[in-house]
């Protein structure tokens, strides 16, 4: 939504859509016109596509030319549930008296309000601020709940995430072709499970795929399928990523890298619809949204002649980028203390005493892995933690002033923790994580660390993790 409301006045009379645009301007709202339904339509249309984005409000005539005020709600209903519409805007009816039982019957089919002509200004100004408090509601609701969406995949509160939240909520039910820019590890998969969760897709299959991954051969096999002795080694024939997905989302992570022979087929796959696996002599139809994402200028690529050009025009239908760590910098502590929480949990730990200087220093530095990286250093302070303190001194980046000493004259101290005590908290953490991921099941923990049972025992015991799990 624009700055300022807006609204649509649809009517065949040029003297009411004249009074009642001045009477929206008067009220500070942003006022288009449209003499029939079918001209409403139209404008509704190009507008939900406009930066200005689509209009909340319509005020339109019960009876006229074309396409009458019933027919254009329930147009609107219709378009609304296609997600051609989102969100649908609310419609208040003019009628005529003698027309109130076909008003009420407008607001059975889900009309917000009506009022009557000749119309009394005091009246009208009523229905407007009731109508646009109304509206003012829906979009607070609405951005609160793109909030929700994407705070279940990332941690944010800057207006950056906040922003960001509300492109997802409004792209997700949209069946288009999303790009998803950023940075490595700004958390664009994280956007990517986001989209889907808010998509009338988020009930069917969620397909990944590293366009980075694989050779080019192997990455087409892989995506398109291949029949039965297609390429040598091919013993049994595939159905690919692309018909797994069917029905549901293929995400493309890292999409820059694909190969040219690779582009120019996903090319005409989203050309067409159509999938021919490697080998085969037919096409098959897929009803696939794909979601892509890369780290990559992708505008760079093509002027380089690595990246076609008609492909990233399909690519992009909507282009999502995900901020830096250093955009967001509000966010730091937020994010800290979330994984400080999970990773006590994970290694088993008591709850760490959280320096004053932590985030401070957090917030100090320039993290080009983002937030991946912030995860990362958390979990290795977590990890290598002793007696319930956060060692700052393993932080990446300039030196505390204990460091700076150390460094000057390393026979002055002793470092907090020995190597063998950085050594043996490392390794508490692994097995944790691999009994968490076990499901506490000690005999499958042993076979994903290849060490022994009785090793795993002796470990146990050695780390005071006799309780954790069990031996099946």
């Amino acid at each position: 939504m624009s700055a300022s409301p807006r609204a649509l006045v649809v009517d065949d009379d040029d003297g009411v859509r004249y009074t009642l645009t001045g009477v929206l301007e008067d009220s500070g709202v942003e006022a288009l016109s449209a003499c029939d339904g079918v001209e409403a339509l139209e404008i509704l249309t190009r507008e939900a596509s406009s930066a200005a984005g689509p209009i909340p409000l319509v005020i339109s005539d019960l009876r006229m030319p074309k396409l009458d005020g019933m027919q254009l709600l329930a147009e609107l209903r219709a378009r609304a549930e296609r997600g051609e519409l989102e969100p649908a805007p609310k419609l208040v009816m003019i009628t005529a008296h003698g027309s109130e039982r076909l008003a009420v019957e407008a607001m059975k089919q889900g009309a917000f309000d009506y009022f009557r002509k000749p119309f009394e200004l005091d009246e009208l100004s009523l229905v407007i601020e009731r109508a646009l408090a109304g509206v003012r509601l829906e979009a607070e609701n609405r951005q609160l709940h793109s909030e929700r969406t994407l705070a279940s995949q990332l941690i944010f509160d800057s207006p950056a995430m906040r922003r960001l939240a509300v492109l997802v909520h409004r792209v997700a039910p949209r069946d288009v072709t999303v790009l998803i820019t950023g940075e490595s590890g700004t958390g664009k998969e994280r956007v990517a499970e986001a989209i889907v969760a808010g998509s009338r897709r988020a009930d069917g299959p969620f397909v990944r795929f590293n366009c980075a991954a694989l050779s080019p051969e192997l990455a087409e096999a892989e995506l398109f399928g291949h029949a039965k002795g297609a390429f040598t080694g091919a013993h049994r024939s595939r159905v690919g990523l692309f018909r797994e997905a069917d029905g549901g989302t293929l995400l493309l992570d890292e999409v820059g890298e694909l190969a040219p022979s690779v582009q120019a087929k996903l090319l005409r796959v989203l050309q067409s619809g159509e999938v021919r696996p490697v080998g085969a002599d037919r096409s098959e139809r897929v009803d696939v949204r794909v979601l892509a994402a890369t780290h990559r200028s992708l505008d760079d690529e093509v002027a380089a002649s690595r990246f076609r050009a008609d492909l990233l025009y399909r690519l992009q239908v909507v282009t999502l980028r995900v901020p830096a760590l250093r955009e967001r910098p509000g966010d730091i502590a937020l994010l800290a203390r979330h994984f400080l929480r999970r990773f006590c949990e994970r290694f088993a730990v008591a709850r760490l005493h959280e320096p004053a200087e932590l985030v401070p220093r957090l917030a100090a530095l320039p993290w080009p892995g983002n937030v991946r990286q912030l995860e990362n250093t958390i979990e290795s302070l977590v990890a290598l933690s002793d007696e319930g303190e956060l060692d700052l001194e393993l932080l990446p980046g300039q030196p505390t002033p204990s460091q700076a000493a150390s460094a000057a004259d390393p026979g002055d101290q002793e470092p907090r923790l020995s190597l063998r005590q950085k050594l043996e908290g490392y390794e508490k953490g692994l097995i944790v994580a691999a009994l968490e991921a076990a499901r506490g099941n000690r005999s499958e923990a042993a076979r994903a660390l290849k060490i022994g049972r009785a090793t795993l025992h002796d470990k146990l015991r050695k780390y005071g993790l006799e309780s954790v799990g069990s031996s099946e």
